[in-house]
């Protein structure tokens, strides 16, 4: 490793000239100064301002380094890294850096410029490496760059009479940040479609594509769909950090409680497993991390998934495509002939899927997926529903996962005030204890919260919960067993009220409203 040195004099060393004859003090520079092309092609970028500071990477010629000393006009330290921390630098300095939606987006022109559109896709791969000047690419390229900077799940682009709204999900939460003329919409709209190489001749029924794209070395994988609407087709991209592949269990931040039950139950040689909650609430990831734990080379693990979200290595993946009648169920027909061990389903929705995933249990193998309920037991009658037997129900559950997403106040501007009786009666305070209240500031946006943090209720089937299966008792009698000791998700929603890390709001959005003895309380406050 080779020590930080100094390249060039310091105006303000001991090579320091006369006062006199001193020049005038060079501006600050952004991180970024470096342009993101020569950064990732020489191997050097910007990552300390005081001291100025430049990463090497190790083996990269150095004689580049000169350049650099004469654009940034002053003297640097060289500090050498491994190229594995270079591409994290890049990744930190330019993708997630404010200026890079910017340096994607350049000029966007959103006059008569906007409507030369290039009928080719951009020559480079990389957003930030890209020199095309097409306004429509950059506005699209600005857009989605912008977006995964702030960490945004989707962003829906809206046409209507009165103009073309771009509207994003952060946090769970959308916000409108981009209004444009109606006429731009046509031309926005038809880049996304090459650009996912969908049909751009064709607007009058949905379809759905993907773009793989790179921003300062970063993977994203954008999920495009469209759908054809009264003043236009709607567009809705979902952006996926393939980072988020390699989530482990320990960090998606269960409880130990429940993280006991989860790996207790992913160490069952046969079973079902079920992961519940609504769209967005992470199920998906939390089987993916159960998966990283199971893949250690001595299992076959197979998936039939409607869509991939991430590839994983060691894991065989299946995508469902109805076009030519692969469904879920016929998949997992297929996959249960390829010798598994364990099989993973991204959702149980049909009878016909529910009775091939139980028959699989039986026969040996370890089955995970995830059910559209509202709570944990939930998932229980909506598998007699889809007419499991209970008794087979009851032989192959091995423990069922619920979980929610909630917003995290943000750290910046949270204030506390007294709970109010309302508030304490939902959360069992004294009126006079404190409570903290989003408020607002720019580095949150203006929302108040910055992130999300799971909140998870878990049941282990144990032989009480299975002979109460067996016997067909409905779900309040299950419950009073299954969380007995154990916490809901209520419960832990007003844990994490009481503990300053989300809001009463937060906790009301996602407590269940009904069967519970506290919901006459929740109810009454949400209304």
């Amino acid at each position: 490793m080779i020590a930080p040195t100094s390249i060039g004099p310091d105006l303000n060393g001991p090579d320091a000239p006369p006062a006199a004859s001193l020049p005038e003090a060079p501006p600050v520079l952004p991180l970024a100064t470096i342009p993101y092309g020569f950064a990732r092609r020489f191997g050097m970028a910007v990552v300390a301002l005081d001291p100025l500071t430049v990463a090497w990477r190790e083996a990269a010629d150095p004689r580049p380094l000169l350049e650099v000393r004469r654009v940034l006009g002053r003297a640097f330290a060289v500090e050498p890294v491994s190229p594995e921390r270079f591409d994290r630098i890049l990744s930190e300095r330019y993708a997630m850096d404010g200026q890079a939606a910017a340096d994607a987006a350049g000029s966007l022109g959103l006059g008569d410029e906007l409507m030369m559109l290039a009928s080719d896709l951009p020559s480079a791969d990389d957003l930030l490496d890209s020199a095309d000047d097409a306004p429509a690419i950059r506005l699209i390229n600005g857009i989605i760059a912008d977006a995964a900077r702030q960490g945004v799940s989707d962003i829906h682009i809206e046409p209507y009479e009165t103009g073309l709204v771009v509207r994003m999900r952060i946090d769970g939460v959308l916000r409108e940040t981009l209004r444009m003329p109606a006429h731009v919409a046509p031309v926005v709209v038809s880049r996304v479609k090459v650009m996912a190489r969908l049909d751009i001749a064709e607007r009058r029924v949905p379809q759905d594509g993907r773009i793989g794209l790179t921003l300062g070395g970063k993977l994203l994988d954008v999920r495009v769909s469209t759908l054809p609407s009264r003043a236009g087709e709607r567009v809705v991209l979902r952006i996926l950090d393939k980072d988020n592949a390699g989530i482990d269990l320990e960090m998606l931040g269960m409880p130990p409680a429940i993280d006991a039950v989860f790996r207790a139950a992913l160490a069952e040689p046969n079973g079902v497993v079920l992961v519940t909650g609504p769209t967005g609430s992470g199920k998906t990831t939390s089987l993916y991390a159960g998966l990283r734990t199971l893949n250690d080379g001595s299992r076959n693990i197979l998936t039939v998934e409607d869509p991939v979200e991430y590839a994983i290595d060691g894991v065989g993946q299946t995508q469902v495509n109805a076009k030519v009648g692969l469904t879920f169920a016929t998949g997992l027909r297929a996959i249960l002939r390829q010798d598994p061990d364990v099989v993973m389903i991204g959702e149980i929705r049909d009878r016909e899927t529910a009775d091939i995933a139980v028959q699989a249990s039986l026969t040996g193998h370890l089955v995970l997926s995830t059910v559209h309920t509202n709570d944990a037991l939930g998932a229980i009658t909506r598998m007699r529903d889809m007419k499991v037997e209970p008794f087979l129900l009851a032989s192959t559950l091995r423990a069922v996962i619920a979980q929610r997403l909630v917003r995290r106040l943000c750290p910046h501007c949270t204030t506390a005030a007294p709970a109010g009786p309302a508030v304490a009666a939902l959360l069992g305070l004294a009126p006079t204890e404190p409570v903290h209240a989003a408020r607002g500031c720019d580095s949150c946006g203006g929302s108040g919260y910055k992130g999300r943090i799971g909140v998870f209720e878990a049941v282990r089937i144990d032989d009480t919960i299975r002979r109460m299966i067996n016997a067909d008792a409905d779900e309040d009698a299950i419950a009073a067993h299954a969380f007995a000791h154990t916490p809901t998700l209520a419960t832990a929603a007003r844990a994490l009220v009481r503990e300053g890390i989300t809001t009463p709001e937060e906790a009301v959005r996602i407590t269940r409203r009904e069967g519970a003895a506290e919901a006459p309380t929740v109810e009454a406050t949400h209304a």
